[in-house]
């Protein structure tokens, strides 16, 4: 198998790599602006997965993995995970028409910014375990209960919501998805930042109506979308964990290059050479679970799909803080300060770790399959 980039995906990594080129980005710095946001959709990332009838680039999950990469590498912390994969993917495969259409030219040209709200507080990481309420009316349906942990909510445009309008909770039928204006009558949200500053909310809906046509997909059948949405998301979020990983080990390398003790840089000692060669074989691991994971995204068979993402998953978390660990320990005193990019990298790999379940997770995931079936067509 060839994996090999084209020409015209190494262009893209090139242009994508020197627009995120990282900064001496901070975990308390502003999260992102509305201005490179736009920047994004100027050179047509925004508009990267879409179908070209539809408004976009009409490319796929590879394209996404090299944007995703380098956007680990430059902490970049716009909503690109949340409003073009995530958003964008339920737009992709559960808006239909003129609907589809509209969405994915509002968020190609970066006017709207959307983000999806279903992880609730007791709900752990069972994408099944919807409590929000969906009441059927005359006019259409009445939402109410509270969303957490959603990424990118305080600033969101549109909210992609999903609720029980049938069922009991835990059931994997009667689970619905609706698009609803952020600033909807009803909607409220109380914005807090995550542990590696990613700006997050918490959204309450009181009594929200939304109308019959705002129902995403099949009405009461939306848990097959979600689960092939957040799979996807995962595998992007694998791609970002390894740009994420591949920035601490270069600058792990390069400080044990520059720092001298007893006279000599401390990189000819051995045992670093050794800790650093093992961060490079963890590295490489990680690199081929998220190509493995981005190669199955979009494989037909939700069940070989899902066990691929998350045996991906697992080795990213682990051998992601194990470089992280790795890299502080190796700096010495300047890996444990604010101040120094290398502390905002492992908070972000710590965030990565924790999105859509840690290791652990997805290490039972797998475990209950029958373990990781490779495919070798």
């Amino acid at each position: 198998m060839d994996f090999d980039l084209s020409d015209e995906q190494r262009l893209l990594r090139d242009n994508v790599e020197r627009l995120a080129a990282p900064t001496e980005a901070k975990a308390d710095s502003p999260a992102w602006s509305r201005e490179r946001w736009k920047q994004f959709a100027e050179l047509g990332l925004l508009a990267l997965p879409f179908a070209e009838e539809d408004g976009g680039l009409g490319w796929g999950p590879v394209e996404t993995m090299i944007v995703m990469e380098a956007f680990g590498k430059g902490l970049v912390r716009e909503p690109y995970l949340s409003t073009v994969v995530i958003a964008g993917g339920l737009i992709r495969h559960g808006c239909n028409g003129a609907a589809r259409k509209e969405l994915a030219g509002r968020v190609a040209s970066g006017d709207l910014v959307a983000t999806f709200a279903h992880v609730e507080r007791e709900a752990r990481h069972a994408l099944a375990d919807v409590a929000l309420s969906a009441r059927k009316t005359n006019e259409g349906f009445v939402l109410d209960g509270v969303k957490s942990v959603v990424p990118h909510g305080d600033r969101a445009d549109l909210l992609f919501v999903s609720a029980r309008s049938t069922g009991e909770r835990h059931e994997r039928e009667g689970i619905s998805l609706f698009c609803v204006d952020a600033a909807a009558k009803g909607v409220t949200r109380r914005a807090y930042g995550l542990a590696d500053g990613t700006p997050g909310a918490e959204i309450r809906l009181d009594n929200v109506v939304v109308p019959a046509g705002a129902v995403v997909g099949e009405p009461g059948r939306a848990l097959p979308l979600i689960e092939r949405v957040t799979d996807e998301a995962i595998a992007a979020l694998c791609a970002e964990a390894v740009g994420v990983m591949n920035e601490m080990c270069d600058m792990t390398v390069s400080y044990l290059k520059t720092r001298k003790q007893f006279g000599r840089p401390i990189g000819a000692f051995q045992a670093l050479q050794h800790r650093a060669a093992d961060m490079f074989i963890a590295l490489e691991q990680a690199r081929s679970m998220a190509v493995y994971a981005t190669m199955m995204a979009t494989d037909p068979d939700p069940a070989q799909r899902s066990t691929a993402v998350s045996a991906a998953k697992v080795t990213i978390g682990r051998n992601g803080r194990f470089i992280g660990e790795q890299a502080v320990q190796l700096h010495g005193g300047i890996g444990m300060t604010m101040e120094y990019r290398l502390g905002a990298y492992f908070k972000r790999m710590t965030a990565i770790g924790m999105l859509f379940g840690d290791a652990d997770h997805h290490l039972r995931k797998v475990t209950k399959a029958g373990g990781l079936e490779l495919k070798t067509g």
